[in-house]
């Protein structure tokens, strides 16, 4: 079991309102990255998961404002900071847990959306599929994709969640959503959003399929047979 480190996570205005506490208290894994971080002090809280999509619930660690890869470390002043004057930044998350669609689509649907765009990509194509990241550096290159994004296409919000991990045929691998004013820039987001991160996020996919094992990299497949 790995080691962990007690630490208290302060919750300002409306979260702590809601938890009625200002402060909420978890067991952190050495090595844990702020998103997982969020994630513990929402459920420590009470709160929703959802609340933590699209960055309404941003982790603040000694005072700045935490990339969803930053690792978290004893000692770390922490806190969950609701927006300040309105709006919200996008989420990033590489989770080996199954991804909630439904839940992605209702986090980026604001007052202002003309239209919400869900790609969700699924596993298939073998009996299961294991998926690697070079978890640190994806969180971090996704994360730069959605702000591209955001900016180039005036989006409402943006939420982008990739598996880890088995995953077994139909459940997702990666789901990606989008809510902008106009359709065309929706559509277009989310469709740019899934081609980068195949290509720019190192992410790895293994397809085991009737005892063969094939690594997805981008050249004539190897098949190497289970032990």
């Amino acid at each position: 079991m790995a080691e962990t480190f007690t630490a208290e996570v302060r919750l300002f205005a409306w979260l702590a309102e809601m938890a009625r506490s200002r402060t909420v208290s978890i067991e952190i894994p050495h090595g844990a990255l702020a998103t997982s971080v969020v994630s513990r002090a929402l459920r420590a809280a009470g709160l929703s998961q959802s609340i933590g999509v699209t960055g309404v619930a941003r982790l603040a660690v000694n005072k700045r404002y935490a990339a969803p890869g930053d690792v978290i470390k004893a000692g770390d002043e922490l806190a969950l900071i609701p927006p300040v004057s309105g709006g919200s930044g996008p989420h990033v998350r590489i989770t080996p847990e199954p991804l909630d669609v439904t839940a992605m689509y209702t986090a980026v649907t604001t007052p202002d959306s003309g239209a919400v765009v869900v790609f969700s990509g699924t596993a298939h194509g073998a009996d299961r599929l294991y998926l690697e990241a070079y978890e640190e550096m994806a969180l971090l290159r996704i994360e730069e994709i959605a702000d591209q994004l955001m900016r180039r296409y005036r989006l409402e919000a943006v939420a982008i969640e990739h598996r880890v991990g088995d995953v077994p045929p139909p459940e997702p691998t990666v789901v990606v959503a989008v809510s902008a004013l106009q359709p065309s820039a929706a559509f277009s987001a989310a469709h740019e959003a899934i081609d980068r991160i195949k290509v720019e996020a190192p992410i790895w996919r293994l397809e085991i399929d009737d005892g063969f094992r094939s690594w997805d990299r981008g050249d004539p497949k190897v098949f190497m047979r289970e032990a």
